[in-house]
């Protein structure tokens, strides 16, 4: 499905875990397979790295910027996290996704909550990615009982370092025990389908210039890279689903589903056409974990009116999904009055919003996030 980002605002992922459960060797994963999108990172809590795609090696290291005293969510607060990522979505960086890797220590839900409060326009949330060390898990949670907390807060759980573990069936049941409705992915060694957390493409074409994956291959790796593809099989540690409807959807049908997403299911993407409860626009939504923002954007002159949504997760049922927002088509010629009155308390115009009712849309999708 071929989809325009409007507005282009670049989401923002928290990766987080305790020491050693595998988070850098995961970023160090996305990096190599990010299918040329360019990844922009505030890593370790001590600097933000512009990932570029000519960079490779020692040369990320000039564009480091240290805060100097350790655990990001004690060191900055929200106006000066904005300023770091200022510096990764300025538009001469072009770039396509940020990752906040945390610290083994960090709070998550501190971290997600000044996501939250930016003030920036040009940044959106990305989800919660807790990484856990299958091997060392139940030591981990008798070490660090707030793990649990951690787990419950998470959009997505990576469960790392399967390989290690003598019954990693047991593991991923205790770990899906501890969620809130959070995908839960295994993986070794950090190999997870970067498609879970971003797109695997860039936002624009960039002619002449090289992807990271470029790069890559031309050391030598490809044959390396086609190996992982083939025998380790990341694409079977999701599901996902396209739906097209010729047929508009009805809101009212439509937020239910949204608002009570099945366990599993990690992200939506895609556009909505409510017909004729608003036929001047088609929506844009963003959905990752309990977190939902629309964007209103105006029908080209001679654009197909449909909708297009890809729905990704972990252990999803595909057809009852796919069951449930056919239950969403309504041809119906006129509209609900209020119908939209859900839609459109999802949509947020930063032109338009005044400070306090910034903070009060903030502190909603913080509740919404911790599932209060």
């Amino acid at each position: 499905m071929t989809q325009r980002s409007t507005p282009q605002q670049i989401p923002v992922v928290v990766l987080a875990g305790f020491l050693g459960s595998g988070k850098t060797t995961l970023l160090n994963h996305l990096l190599h397979r990010s299918g040329g999108s360019r990844i922009g990172a505030i890593v370790n809590d001590f600097g933000a790295i512009e990932i570029d795609a000519m960079a490779v090696a020692g040369a990320l290291g000039d564009s480091t910027v240290s805060l100097g005293n350790g655990c990001l969510c004690c060191a900055v607060d929200a106006s000066e996290l904005d300023v770091y990522l200022e510096r990764l979505a300025r538009p001469s960086a072009r770039i396509d996704v940020i990752v906040i890797e945390a610290s083994g220590l960090a709070e998550p839900g501190e971290l997600v909550r000044m996501i939250l409060a930016s003030e920036h326009p040009g940044i959106v949330y990305g989800g919660l990615v807790e990484v856990v060390d299958a091997a060392e898990f139940e030591e981990t949670r008798a070490r660090h009982p707030e793990i649990d907390r951690h787990l419950a807060l998470a959009d997505l759980v990576v469960v790392n370092k399967l390989d290690r573990t003598s019954d990693p069936d047991r593991v991923l049941g205790l770990v899906r025990s501890l969620t809130d409705r959070a995908a839960v992915v295994p993986a070794t060694y950090g190999r997870v389908d970067p498609e879970l957390l971003f797109e695997c493409r860039p936002s624009e074409e960039r002619v002449g210039q090289l992807s990271f994956d470029d790069l890559h291959r031309q050391d030598g790796d490809a044959g390396h890279d086609a190996h992982i593809d083939h025998v380790d099989h990341l694409h079977t540690a999701y599901d996902s689903l396209s739906f097209v409807s010729e047929v508009p959807l009805d809101p009212r049908r439509l937020m239910p589903f949204l608002d009570s997403r099945p366990e599993g299911l990690y992200r939506i993407k895609g556009y909505v056409d409510f017909g004729p409860h608003d036929p001047a626009n088609r929506y844009s939504v963003h959905a990752v974990g309990r977190f939902l923002r629309f964007y209103p954007e105006p029908w080209g002159p001679a654009e197909a009116r449909r909708t297009q949504l890809v729905l990704i997760g972990s252990g999803i049922d595909t057809a009852a999904l796919v069951k449930e927002l056919e239950g969403c088509e309504n041809d119906a010629p006129h509209a609900d009055e209020r119908g939209m009155w859900g839609v459109l308390r999802y949509v947020q115009d930063p032109e338009e919003q005044t400070g306090e009712e910034a903070v009060e849309g903030m502190d909603q999708a913080v509740d919404a996030v911790e599932g209060a």
